[in-house]
């Protein structure tokens, strides 16, 4: 039996209509009421697996009508009906509708219920071969060119693996500004319609990356996901014995700044290495 008052946010398949989980099918054809963000899409999903809904409530939830269905919901849930929230693909509230409704069902009390299932991001990350055990999910990039290169360099120098959604209309754009922003040879792992037919995953450096994209049409098609490889940590200069010792000696009778320019005179090395240095043996 479903929970009475209670709102399921259940993961779909993002390709392959296989890629469920046997909890989210029993939830499906339990529940009074699924809001869909297309509901001919979800009863597409609903009849592959046939989940009998014939008294079951349809309504659709997207992203121009999301505030005002979400007070049908909140109305449902009072009369004490269980809901499934569905987006076309992947799991709601992740770069698709379903956001909204999820923070006013919470402010008003009811049950919320996460059913896990299909994430395009982790299923490319999985796939990827990237060792870096940290990564930062960005999503959509901003459509003008503007706010999307600011948002980019704001990123540049994240020491995190990086994973955005793009889509096919602007995936030649975004790469263009990702290669001018992160550097022609910062690696990248292109994923497109993943768990569908034309799967592809392709790795490479910014500077092969449109080249790539451009050597057959079909690669400008389907949902992407791009996966950028963390910003490699500058190495710190290595300061001589000896430099040390130099700045240790003159730190005891002139002025921090004074010290280091000369240390930096004397022994040649780094002057922002010294600066460091002398901070800290001041302290």
């Amino acid at each position: 039996m479903s929970v009475k008052s209670a709102l399921y946010v259940v993961a779909t398949p993002i390709g392959n209509l296989n890629d469920i989980s046997l909890r989210a099918i029993q939830i499906l054809g339990l529940v009074d009421v699924i809001a869909a963000e297309h509901t001919q899409n979800s009863m597409h999903l609903l009849s592959h697996h046939r989940i009998t809904v014939k008294n079951t409530k349809l309504v659709a939830l997207h992203q121009h009508n999301e505030k005002n269905t979400a007070d049908k919901i909140l109305a449902f849930l009072a009369a004490e009906k269980s809901i499934a929230l569905l987006t076309d693909a992947g799991t709601p509230a992740v770069s698709d509708p379903g956001a909204l409704l999820v923070q006013r069902v919470r402010e008003h009390g009811f049950t919320i219920i996460p059913i896990p299932g299909a994430n395009a991001a982790i299923c490319a990350l999985s796939a990827a071969g990237i060792t870096n055990p940290h990564f930062l999910f960005y999503g959509f990039l901003p459509a003008k060119a503007g706010l999307r290169q600011r948002a980019l360099a704001a990123l540049a120098a994240s020491p995190y693996t990086l994973i955005f959604y793009e889509a096919p209309h602007r995936i030649l754009e975004c790469l263009t500004d990702m290669t001018a922003i992160f550097g022609a040879q910062r690696q990248l792992t292109i994923a497109r319609e993943l768990t569908k037919l034309f799967e592809t995953i392709h790795t490479c450096t910014f500077d092969e990356a449109v080249m790539w994209i451009n050597a057959d049409s079909h690669r400008q098609k389907g949902e992407f996901v791009l996966l950028v490889c963390g910003a490699q940590a500058e190495e710190k200069p290595r300061i001589s014995k000896q430099a040390r010792n130099t700045l240790r000696v003159l730190l005891a009778e002139l002025p921090l700044k004074q010290a280091v320019k000369l240390t930096a005179e004397i022994s040649g090395e780094n002057r922002s290495a010294l600066y460091q240095i002398a901070l800290s043996l001041k302290s």
